[in-house]
């Protein structure tokens, strides 16, 4: 079935260029997580298959409260030490994160800021999230996953020389980006 995406002197885009949904997922990660007085420490075990295979580990340590207002990551494959803020709602759709960490292997010091929303911009709206499954007591998968889509269109016009009648039937690209899967041993 072939359906118009534009004005009518564009070619019929198929459906299947239209609307895609990938479920082979980027990034497999294994998460070893122990709470130990008030902390949580993590080993994270990072593949990538996306654009190219690659390969980390992370030992993170976070503070379990609620309040937690930072993390520290050790990678030690790329030698690098940083120490992140959680992410700091600017608004309800905006969120802001700094940071600084050392490379020992450059022998550089820095510090680094992100602004992030779980929205898109520039015609092609964008969804972001993060769903959990518990498996069962000390286990649990993460998907991460992401929808960019453009909302159907009808428009028509009447003595403007226009088509009467024109239909953009949209776009959606969603694609399972990520699956972790968390081991949390928590205190006996």
């Amino acid at each position: 079935m072939e359906t118009n995406s534009g004005p009518s002197d564009e070619e019929p885009t198929s459906w299947d260029e239209l609307y895609n949904i990938n479920l082979v997922p980027s990034e497999l990660f294994l998460k070893f997580r122990k709470e130990i007085e008030g902390f949580r420490l993590g080993v994270n075990l990072e593949f990538y298959n996306a654009p190219s295979n690659d390969f980390q580990a992370k030992l993170v340590l976070k503070p379990l409260s609620p309040e937690r207002r930072w993390k520290f990551i050790y990678e030690p494959i790329h030698q690098d030490v940083r120490l992140l803020s959680k992410k700091i709602p600017l608004t309800k759709f905006l969120n802001l994160q700094v940071g600084i960490g050392h490379s020992f292997s450059l022998h550089a010091t820095g510090w680094k800021w992100k602004l992030t929303t779980c929205l898109g911009g520039d015609g092609v709206s964008r969804i972001q999230n993060k769903t959990s499954v518990g498996l069962c007591p000390g286990m649990d998968l993460r998907f991460g996953w992401r929808a960019d889509y453009v909302l159907p269109e009808i428009t028509g016009a009447v003595g403007t020389g226009e088509p009467l009648f024109n239909m953009n039937s949209g776009r959606l690209q969603a694609s399972l980006d990520r699956v972790e899967a968390i081991f949390t041993h928590g205190i006996e």
